[in-house]
């Protein structure tokens, strides 16, 4: 694996796309004792910079196989698109429908002397503060690319790893491949056939809070206008039967929602209410 990337790194600026994969171990709550787990994805292009889940890219690969149009998408998993060597990122939010968020987010970075041997390369010690957590990062000078998971980049060398203090994401370097045209991502430019609409930070507080206090919104809103008796309706595996049915749902919703509240960038988290 390790080989791999070494091999791929002098063919860089040839690769119209260099994809990168990191391991993302997470906690949905910040009490739980295990991770989540997945793969998500890097693709440094000619003009922008891609990261999304891994499972996005293998849904589009099916869909050109069988002539599909599936789609899908993963509220927990974060998905973001800058310009190359900037700053400027723009999130992709799925609440009912699909949002952009634009955010500046420089990084400012203390460069420490810790270095370590990961396989055949030297990394060296960094750390920042973003998001309101505390962050340490380890990235490889020798390869001349300024970037890394999710938002984080400004670095001299690619991030290798990087995890917060209090170990809640922790994202690890697993291989490198390329792609000798630009890899196209039309999962993140629509979403069933729209496209995303920009917002700010306040409308999607809002959005999340709206879901919060309804969240089977839709499913009661059809449910109550079916007219047809042999149409069914299914909320996680178990059908409903009747409209009083979603309430004790919602409760269950609203508690996995208060559970779960803790994305990457803490101090963004949504201040739900307790009763």
């Amino acid at each position: 694996m390790k080989r791999l990337i070494f091999l791929l790194f002098p063919l860089l600026l040839s690769a119209q796309t260099h994809r990168f994969v990191y391991l993302l171990q997470y906690k949905k709550d910040s009490l739980a004792q295990d991770f989540t787990k997945a793969n998500m994805i890097l693709d440094v292009n000619p003009d922008d910079i891609k990261f999304y889940p891994y499972s996005y890219a293998q849904t589009d690969s099916l869909n050109k196989v069988r002539g599909q149009n599936r789609a899908r998408w993963d509220d927990d998993l974060p998905a973001v698109i800058r310009k190359k060597g900037s700053f400027e990122n723009t999130s992709l939010i799925l609440v009912n429908d699909l949002f952009s968020l634009k955010s500046t987010d420089k990084m400012n970075w203390k460069l420490l002397s810790d270095t370590k041997i990961d396989g055949q390369y030297n990394l060296q010690k960094a750390t920042t503060r973003f998001g309101g957590r505390e962050w340490i990062a380890w990235f490889c000078k020798d390869i001349n690319l300024s970037e890394g998971p999710y938002k984080f980049r400004g670095l001299p060398g690619l991030i290798f790893e990087i995890e917060d203090t209090n170990k809640n994401f922790i994202f690890k370097l697993a291989k490198s491949m390329k792609f000798p045209k630009t890899y196209e991502t039309p999962f993140l430019e629509s979403f069933v056939g729209k496209k995303p609409l920009p917002v700010s930070e306040k409308i999607i507080a809002k959005k999340q809070l709206e879901l919060y206090n309804d969240p089977l919104h839709d499913v009661a809103e059809s449910f109550k206008s079916n007219t047809n008796p042999e149409n069914t309706f299914w909320v996680s595996g178990v059908q409903v039967k009747s409209i009083d049915q979603l309430k004790g749902m919602s409760d269950e919703r609203r508690r996995v929602m208060l559970r779960d509240n803790n994305p990457i960038e803490i101090d963004k988290a949504i201040k739900y209410p307790l009763n």
